[in-house]
């Protein structure tokens, strides 16, 4: 098939998988959509909440659209308050984490999927 479709809602939280539902939502729809090449991920940091650690890769540069809410985007050393469409392009190298603001924070991010690339980061926030 040369298309496909899914509700992000109906992806599986991967958070929630791994026990981290008392913080976010996160789904990756990769391969239920059938994408070979592409990475999404749509995540949920819920209100005034951290996600609980941060990541970096070593090849794929990211975008992060804001879709709803506000917060706080940690990249290394700098902090980046963001918003409703707000669009960040991020480095493969540097470590990127976020907080919610009061009302949560929902945002889709976009990159070349390459297997193996993220790094967990423990200590972003110090």
């Amino acid at each position: 098939m040369s298309w496909s479709k899914v509700n992000l809602r109906e992806v599986e939280d991967a958070a929630a998988a791994h026990g981290f539902s008392d913080h976010q939502e996160a789904r990756f729809p990769r391969g239920d959509l059938d994408a070979t090449s592409t990475g999404l991920a749509h995540i949920l940091v819920k209100p005034g909440m951290r996600q609980p650690f941060a990541h970096r890769h070593q090849e794929a540069e990211e975008v992060y659209v804001v879709i709803a809410g506000s917060g706080t985007l940690k990249l290394d050393d700098e902090t980046v308050e963001i918003g409703p469409l707000d669009a960040v392009r991020i480095d493969p190298h540097v470590a990127r984490g976020l907080e919610a603001g009061p009302d949560g924070l929902e945002i889709l991010a976009f990159g070349p999927h390459h297997e193996g690339d993220a790094e967990i980061v423990e200590d972003l926030w110090g």
